[in-house]
């Protein structure tokens, strides 16, 4: 557990600079140093006779073996965009003409060589993207055009993924996908003739184009649960990995301490391979420096064992007593499939009597964060904000003192987390992404079933900091027990353009938008 007390004392000392808007050490740590590779998966007959169906890895895979090329998957998923984004409103941009020149030219042994050498990827619209629009939803950013990559769309690129077009989001990342005015815009990608239902959080466009196989993958970012949800919601793995983790240059802020940056995934191991690209230090964001190596994340999400499988290393999952209080049926069932896998221990944990108060009340804080970077457009034209102004307001109504009152409360609150809930556990299942958004620690979210209206369902696991690996571990090992992860919804039926006018879009509210925000 050596390393277990180093990476607490790094966190707690990260921790403290952040919110103190310092940086913590000009040494950096090292990335994953080796070549990352992709092993050699089962690839399913359904993504044989359909790209589209393969994940990431499988596409990999059949890549290697020369049976796809670039191009083919490409031109896979544009065929599906056009046929059906008019309904999923999944793109708030599509770079059709240059993706298809990039596949054309990883086709040909030229660009970047690296692990997701020609595979299709969808970002959030609030990454900066080279040369293309990057409008995060808001009347402030409607004519941005950025002339450089954020580190982590620059990083994915190196290592040879292709730009499909960017994902629709909230706007400026506050509530589920609308436009700036809150029309509702992307669905729930397993419900797309019914837009009330909820998708998810603020990346749900992102979220929608993997589970309606319009993109292999994609990347999203999280300040309340705008991961782990969508990810729930649609039948996806959505790892949040610790702050500092992944680069935040290059992305639209909305809450300096709390915002992260990670992959929304068709299962583990795409998740892996996703941040093993994005992660690793960054000097442009001090956030990322002296923090512990990044580990091998594709080592963890490969299942071990060759006499029945079991988790890679012993593990306690943390089981809080009000996680049955929500999906009894579906949670019991999962606990016990988690639990009978070899090396998983199930313990029960018991929460401290404040816990409400520290992970509701003072979660408020957040507001004022997003104000500072913002105070410009606040006093020039509120209205650029469109249904999230008020929230804003809110944080700008905030006072100091209660804005550092809250940081005491934070401060108590890692200490009941890492000393009180995660003394007890390895991993701790959550029945809400906030308490570990407000400290900046690692979560996934995984598939477990469905609901009697068909609409997946999952859970959420957060991680020691800097244990990205474990929690991988445990997801990994679940998913080659379960088939949950491999389904997918059906496509939408009927002509475009009478599934484009067949609905009508809710419009939030500002009032329903500042009780979603993020």
């Amino acid at each position: 557990m050596a390393d277990r007390a180093l990476n607490r004392r790094v966190f707690l000392a990260s921790s403290a600079a952040v919110a103190g808007g310092v940086v913590l050490s000009a040494t950096p740590a090292r990335a994953y140093t080796a070549t990352p590779r992709v092993p050699d998966v089962d690839v399913r007959q359904a993504a044989r006779n359909d790209p589209s169906e393969a994940t990431l890895a499988e596409a990999v895979v059949l890549m290697r073996r020369g049976k796809l090329t670039a191009t083919e998957l490409t031109e896979a998923y544009l065929e599906r965009i056009e046929r059906y984004d008019a309904v999923y409103q999944a793109y708030a941009e599509v770079t059709g003409e240059a993706a298809l020149a990039a596949a054309r030219k990883a086709d040909r042994g030229q660009g970047p060589r690296g692990v997701l050498h020609g595979i299709p990827l969808c970002v959030k619209d609030n990454y900066f993207t080279d040369g293309v629009p990057t409008r995060c939803n808001s009347f402030i950013f409607e004519d941005f055009v950025p002339d450089e990559d954020a580190t982590a769309v620059a990083r994915l690129r190196q290592a040879g993924g292709i730009l499909l077009g960017k994902g629709q989001m909230g706007p400026l990342a506050t509530t589920r996908a609308t436009t700036p005015n809150g029309t509702v815009t992307t669905v729930n990608a397993w419900t797309p003739d019914d837009p009330s239902v909820d998708p998810g959080g603020s990346s749900t466009g992102p979220a929608c184009a993997v589970a309606a196989r319009l993109a292999s993958s994609s990347i999203g970012t999280q300040t309340g649960g705008s991961i782990v949800l969508p990810s729930n919601q649609q039948n996806l793995t959505g790892l949040k990995p610790t702050m500092g983790r992944v680069s935040l240059h290059g992305v639209i802020p909305l809450s300096f301490t709390r915002d992260h940056a990670g992959p929304l995934a068709r299962d583990a191991m795409d998740a892996a391979i996703m941040l093993q690209v994005m992660a690793g230090p960054d000097a442009r964001d001090p956030r990322t420096l002296g923090l512990p190596d990044v580990p091998d994340l594709i080592r963890a999400a490969t299942p071990v064992g060759t006499k029945g499988l079991r988790v890679r290393r012993a593990t306690k999952v943390g089981v809080p007593a009000d996680f049955l209080s929500d999906r009894r049926e579906l949670r019991s069932a999962f606990l016990d499939q988690l639990g009978a896998i070899p090396g998983v221990t199930l313990v029960e944990v018991k929460y401290p009597d404040d816990w409400a108060l520290l992970t509701g009340t003072f979660n408020a804080a957040r507001l004022c964060e997003r104000t500072e970077p913002f105070r410009h457009w606040l006093r020039a034209d509120p209205a650029k904000f469109g249904v999230s102004l008020l929230s804003w307001l809110q944080g700008l109504m905030l006072s100091g003192d209660e804005w550092i009152t809250a940081q005491r409360a934070k401060n108590h609150l890692v200490r009941e987390v890492l000393d009180g809930v995660l003394n007890q556990c390895d991993v701790l299942l959550q029945t809400s992404p906030v308490p570990f958004d407000i400290l900046g620690l690692p979560e996934i979210a995984f598939p477990i079933g469905f609901d009697g209206d068909g609409v997946p369902a999952g859970v959420i696991l957060g991680g020691q900091p800097y244990e990205e690996d474990r929690l991988l571990e445990v997801a990994a090992v679940y998913q080659a027990v379960t088939d949950w992860h491999t389904r997918r919804p059906a496509d939408p039926t009927g002509s475009q353009a009478r599934l484009k006018a067949s609905t009508t879009r809710p419009r939030l509210s500002a009032e329903e938008a500042a009780a979603a925000s993020a």
